[in-house]
């Protein structure tokens, strides 16, 4: 499991919409990218600091991307495959199996982009333009 789904382009998920949905994917089809928002089911406990995967030091839990936040609620970037009825294929995914969505939107680059973005401790991470190595799970 990558730490963010950008660091496994080839990892595929989908997910099966309940069929009183599937109506509400038409549309999506044109877009590149999806916004998922989902719960971290697998987390039974709430934090208010944690250790993020590629620091030994705490930080405060709206500064890190930790599952085990007060309303464990996740978010994703995904990249479309295709649609097909009530699913949606994906790529780039970073998501566990079985995890309860709870919504998706468009990724839509001339809201969800922005310039000159400081990202504060994980800057240092990649100073150099490139990926630490540490971005897998095993």
């Amino acid at each position: 499991m990558p730490i963010q789904g950008i660091f496994e382009p080839e990892a595929e998920a989908w997910v099966e919409l309940k069929e009183e949905f599937s109506d509400g994917l038409k549309d999506l089809e044109g877009f590149s990218h999806a916004i998922l928002l989902y719960y971290f089911h697998r987390s039974s406990k709430e934090q208010i600091q944690g250790r993020p995967f590629l620091e030994d030091a705490t930080h405060g839990i709206f500064a890190i991307r930790s599952p085990h936040r007060p309303n464990h609620i996740g978010l994703s970037i995904v990249k479309i495959s295709s649609i097909n009825g009530n699913k949606l294929y994906f790529r780039e995914v970073d998501v566990l199996d079985q995890t309860p969505l709870l919504d998706i939107k468009p990724y839509v680059k001339y809201f969800d982009v922005r310039e000159s973005v400081i990202s504060g401790w994980l800057d240092k991470h990649f100073e150099d333009g490139h990926a630490p190595e540490r971005t897998i799970l095993r």
